[in-house]
């Protein structure tokens, strides 16, 4: 590793870069939850910085990050770009994997923009 390469951290999940401030998130209903979560992450850790558990996860994409959390039937998906565009674009990589990989579900995502920490 050279001294320019970023490694995660729990304290520093999300490269340098700027500051991610458009954000959306969506709960979606699913008995499993957990499961989409591990899925999600070891299939992008293969090729993003990633860390997760049981409950929680996170990816940091090159356009921002996405946060997962597994929940008693519902996996909450929460994107943070720089811009509209990056949050679009994390929005549509995000909602393509998951159901790809809940093919047996019919999972619906809503994504709501998130202002103040809020969904609005």
């Amino acid at each position: 590793m050279t001294n320019n390469e970023w490694t995660p951290t729990e304290q520093n999940p999300s490269p340098p870069g700027p500051a991610l401030t458009v954000q959306a998130r969506a709960e979606v209903a699913t008995a499993h939850a957990a499961r989409y979560l591990a899925q999600m992450c070891k299939h992008f850790e293969h090729k993003r910085p990633v860390t997760f558990d049981e409950r929680n996860g996170h990816i940091a994409f090159t356009a921002g990050d996405c946060r997962l959390e597994a929940g008693p039937g519902a996996l909450t998906l929460t994107v943070a770009a720089a811009d509209e565009a990056g949050r679009a674009g994390l929005e549509d990589v995000v909602a393509r994997h998951l159901v790809r990989f809940a093919f047996r579900e019919d999972l619906h995502l809503d994504w709501q923009p998130v202002r103040g920490g809020q969904s609005a």
